[in-house]
């Protein structure tokens, strides 16, 4: 992976020279990772002019690594432990010669960056903008197959839970286990905090769980995700508890899927986010949920959870093979519950078979 590492740090070199930085500075976590292989807690990476350095703040417990380091980066840690590795880098790139160094100012607080500019007087700060993300949005192979044992994992981890017996186990209870199975299956940790809704909790995006206990009846709805090598995926799945479902819950339920379903065709190369958006949320428009479906149907995902694009009504831009998405729509009633349907997949060519599912638990609606 070293020869990856090193490629993506002189594409960003060769762009930041281009708009007229001799240096680049980059302090989210996110891409300090993508173009280092490892992300410590607070470092930040200085590329050029002279050599590419991890500056890491000192910690007490003397653990540095998340991930696997490039061995061709020189690390570096500061010697007090409250320096800031941002401005030691500034600092560094003016003693090698710089005359001018680009920033992540999205990352940067105001005081961080005046820090910069009083250490470092005579560097130009230029402004980096989203670079790296929107280089982080097409994956390798490599990313992908991080992503798809990820899926696996978490595939794993939910379907063992759908073997126990769930009727008066707190949702609190339920995501704690869930979480604990996707580390013995070789998780990283949980790629999110895991959240799981019975009865009228059931369908809310991001629901934190309650010790409110799964009955007879209820709707249970679980989103989960494992992290793999640094590399996290999602999957959402609605269940009915103990019995035959209601009318009503078929109904809901049916509406949801076809809307998950019609996202997840529209995952095409060349396809627009927001189409993708309007493909789902037609579906449940027609059904009468417009107002209770939420503001996206879907998202980016890699090192990050959220990442871009955004499968908006107003998102701009359009789909790239190797593009890894979520697709999740989904429609909660207050007071009655809800249902969401999430899968994380990868845009393919249709030459290749269309969109590539990574989650594969069953989305039919089982009674549990």
């Amino acid at each position: 992976m070293s020869e990856v590492f090193a490629a993506r740090r002189g594409w960003l070199r060769d762009r930041s020279a281009a708009a007229g930085s001799a240096a680049a500075l980059v302090s989210r976590p996110a891409n300090v990772r993508y173009l280092a292989g490892g992300a410590p807690p607070g470092a930040v990476l200085l590329l050029g002019p002279a050599e590419d350095v991890l500056l890491c703040p000192r910690t007490p417990s003397g653990d540095l690594i998340e991930g696997h380091l490039d061995e061709q980066l020189r690390l570096t840690v500061l010697p007090a432990p409250d320096g800031d590795p941002a401005v030691a880098a500034a600092d560094l790139a003016q003693a090698s010669g710089a005359d001018s160094l680009a920033v992540e100012e999205h990352h940067l607080s105001v005081a961080r960056h005046r820090a910069l500019g009083s250490v470092a007087p005579r560097l130009l700060l230029n402004d980096l903008g989203g670079a790296v993300e929107q280089r982080r949005l097409v994956k390798d192979e490599e990313e992908i197959a991080c992503l798809r044992i990820a899926a696996e994992i978490t595939d794993q981890a939910l379907g063992e839970l759908l073997e126990s017996i769930l009727v008066g186990r707190t949702e609190r209870h339920l995501a704690l286990e869930l979480e604990r199975r996707l580390v013995d299956h070789g998780a990283d940790g949980p790629a999110f905090m895991t959240s799981v809704g019975t009865g009228p909790n059931s369908g809310r995006a991001g629901h934190r769980p309650a010790d409110r206990r799964v009955e007879e009846g209820d709707f249970l709805s679980v989103c989960l995700g494992a992290t793999y090598r640094g590399y996290r995926c999602e999957i959402g799945r609605t269940f009915v508890i103990g019995t035959t479902p209601a009318d009503w819950q078929i109904e809901l339920y049916d509406a949801v899927f076809a809307a998950q379903r019609a996202g997840r065709e529209a995952l095409l190369p060349g396809a627009e986010y927001r189409a993708v958006d309007r493909a789902a949320r037609q579906v449940l428009d027609a059904a009468g949920h417009a107002e209770a479906f939420g503001p996206l149907t879907g998202h980016g995902v890699g090192i990050e959870i959220d990442e871009e694009p955004q499968l908006a009504p107003g998102a701009m831009g359009k789909l790239d093979t190797c593009v890894p998405v979520t697709v999740e729509p989904g429609v909660h009633l207050p007071g009655r519950g809800g249902v969401r349907i999430d899968d994380t997949l990868v845009v393919r060519p249709e030459a290749d078979g269309g969109p590539e599912l990574l989650t594969i638990t069953t989305k039919e609606l089982l009674a549990l």
